[in-house]
């Protein structure tokens, strides 16, 4: 599996070696002992979404000390995959970064603690799934504002050719903006 480093720290793009030949693929989506030689990750949680085209989850999070690390991918269809950094003091702090995953690239998106997450389903049926190093508190749950001006995430450009309407659930209508999050939220979560 091959692991590269993104401009936010702590966030990583992995991609894991694929086997194929004429029956098909096979891929080892997930080793422990080979992925905490490089990320401390400890997984207690498993989740899975289904999603229309045009689902929008997000930006979403977990306040301490509930707040989770999470390693994504698509087993089927495909997503733009977007991180927030939410930590204070972080050189990345209010920036984002954002991948395709899909079930032909099988590439896989780790989400350190204190980022938030979300993604854009770009097909109609997408499976994604995605380990948790905490287990969910719905106390803890918070939300920042998908398209949150200050953000400037291009989801114009991200859901460019989805000839579809954009679908968000009651909570992403309302989330936080991000200067509400920097106010009400000071020091939530720390940069080390």
């Amino acid at each position: 599996m091959k692991i590269k480093a993104t401009k936010i720290d702590g966030c990583y793009v992995l991609q894991p070696d694929i086997f194929e030949d004429e029956r098909g693929c096979f891929f080892e989506s997930f080793n422990l002992k080979e992925f905490q030689k490089i990320i401390e990750f400890n997984p207690v949680q498993d989740n899975e979404s289904h999603s229309k085209k045009g689902v929008v989850r997000g930006l979403h999070f977990q306040k301490p000390p509930h707040d989770q690390a999470k390693l994504v991918r698509v087993v089927k269809g495909s997503v733009w995959d977007v991180c927030v950094d939410l930590r204070e003091g972080s050189p990345t702090f209010g920036k984002y970064t954002y991948f395709l995953l899909s079930d032909k690239n099988k590439v896989q998106f780790f989400i350190p603690s204190g980022c938030a997450h979300g993604f854009v389903s770009l097909e109609n049926d997408t499976i994604l799934q995605y380990k948790c190093d905490n287990y969910y508190n719905k106390d803890s749950e918070g939300c920042i504002l998908w398209d949150d001006e200050q953000l400037n995430i291009p989801w114009e450009v991200l859901t460019l050719n989805l000839n579809t309407d954009i679908i968000l659930s009651e909570k992403d209508k309302i989330g936080m903006l991000f200067e509400d999050y920097k106010k009400e939220l000071k020091n939530l979560f720390k940069y080390e």
